[in-house]
């Protein structure tokens, strides 16, 4: 396997430039989904990345929502036409909001000091066009596709996946596959290769406190109920001092995690002081309070985390306000055998019975959790090949801290899945200056090489 390796390294190296220069202008699209800006090109140029290299797409989009994007390699003569790899990725962003934190244009691509600024650069897009690079890698050196591979890709993940479910239960049979690489992952502040096998599901939820028809001056508290008070209170009811979830039937219907992922949890590095200083933390960790670790408390309790307050005035100086209305974004990471709606009634319930009828309680998206079968024969696979890629230790956890629409693969597929990609630690999905560095990336299309290469034989011991 040695030579095979040297092989997809060398060629990688020799199309680094052209493939970087490819994802620089897929990330000068402005794609996101939240606003609904720069859909429909950037599917038009994902389609054309596809067909390049010989791949077959189909654009889904008779389901509503943004078009989902299927796309379709066969095996090569000498591969087993048998296997399938299905990719999933996602071609939507985040808003690159706060603009003035950004020391580059969030949508002009900027390499300094071989680091690639540009939102959507760590999720997803730096991972889609890695993927299609190893597919190059693949084609262009001895044997060819090991197998068939598929992607499916969306465009709405960083809204929640409102429209997800029915186009994967109407076209199951389009993307079945015997596994599954997920959209993200990356190294951690060691330089380790960190990837997931599965997911933290979520209730996100809208609570909103209405007590007049207009804002007022603020003396009449002496008499008019405060919106803004009210909501907090209510807020501060669902969880106490010690951080402990206090809702009635929040808990209900956890599985129990098996002592194998007990186990390797155990396992993952985990330096408080590290992330102390990487984010800055003004407090010590909740856990500690608990006498919780806080590796377990990640992958295997749920949440429930106030997002964002808004009420009354915030703005420069003073204004002796009574807000006439208050709402709060709440989202809660749930763990295998919870349900959305099931979190939701329990919230309402609970606001009821502590007297806050008034408060009234939205879900603006559901997801449940998922895990794979850790010891299923892929999920190993995927390690022991980015052992050798990387030449590093590989953290492998039974579910990342996020959420995504994981479960229903698993539901509708039922296929076991690895979250690997290119990211750093340093990435900052999500916020401003988000990156990925050009040697992550080039490692990273080695190994997806690399793992394909090896994927038929690994697969053939679960046939």
């Amino acid at each position: 396997m040695t030579h095979q390796l040297d092989q997809y390294r060398g060629f990688t190296s020799s199309i680094l430039e052209e493939s970087i220069e490819k994802l620089k202008t897929y990330l000068s699209f402005p794609t996101i989904s939240a606003q609904n800006t720069a859909i429909l090109e950037t599917v038009e140029f994902v389609v054309s990345m596809i067909d390049e290299l010989g791949g077959t797409t189909q654009v889904l989009d008779d389901l509503g929502g943004n078009p989902v994007i299927y796309g379709h390699f066969a095996a090569g003569d000498k591969g087993d036409s048998s296997k399938t790899l299905l990719f999933y990725n996602h071609y939507d962003v985040q808003p690159p909001e706060p603009l003035d934190e950004w020391h580059t244009e969030p949508f002009n691509p900027t390499v300094i000091d071989g680091t690639l600024y540009a939102r959507g650069a760590s999720d997803n897009k730096g991972d889609l066009v890695a993927r299609l690079t190893a597919i190059k890698v693949l084609q262009e050196t001895e044997g060819g596709l090991p197998c068939n591979i598929k992607f499916m890709i969306e465009g709405e993940e960083e809204i929640g996946s409102p429209n997800l479910p029915p186009y994967l239960e109407k076209y199951k049979d389009l993307f079945n596959a015997d596994a599954c690489i997920w959209e993200f992952g990356g190294k951690d502040e060691k330089e380790r290769i960190s990837m997931v096998a599965g997911i933290k599901g979520m209730a996100y939820l809208e609570l909103s406190c209405v007590g007049a028809d207009i804002d007022m001056h603020s003396s009449v508290g002496a008499y008019v109920d405060n919106a803004a008070w009210r909501l907090v209170q209510a807020l501060a009811s669902m969880k106490n001092k010690e951080n402990e979830i206090l809702v009635e039937g929040f808990f209900d219907g956890i599985i129990p995690p098996t002592e194998e992922e007990i186990e390797a949890v155990k396992n993952l590095p985990f330096n408080e002081d590290a992330v102390a200083e990487l984010y800055g933390l003004k407090r010590p960790l909740i856990t500690a309070s608990r006498g919780r670790d806080p590796r377990e408390a990640m992958v295997f309790e749920p949440t429930m985390t106030i997002c964002g307050i808004e009420s009354g005035y915030t703005g420069p100086g003073a204004k002796t306000v009574l807000p006439k209305k208050a709402t709060a974004k709440v989202d809660c990471r749930l763990v295998p055998g919870q349900d959305p709606d099931h979190i939701l009634a329990c919230v309402q319930k609970h606001l009821l019975t502590q007297g806050f009828s008034d408060v009234e309680v939205s879900m603006i998206n559901g997801q449940k959790a998922y895990r794979s079968d850790y010891s299923h024969p892929f999920v190993h696979l995927v390690q022991e090949t980015a052992r050798e890629v990387y030449q590093s230790e590989v953290v492998l956890a039974p579910n990342s801290a996020g959420t995504g629409p994981m479960f229903i693969f698993g539901e509708y597929l039922g296929l076991p899945i690895v979250s690997t990609g290119v990211g750093w630690v340093g990435s900052k999905a999500h916020a401003p200056n988000e990156s990925i560095r050009l040697k992550d990336f080039e490692q990273g299309v080695v190994h997806m090489a690399f793992m394909l290469a090896s994927l038929p034989k690994a697969l053939s011991v679960t046939a």
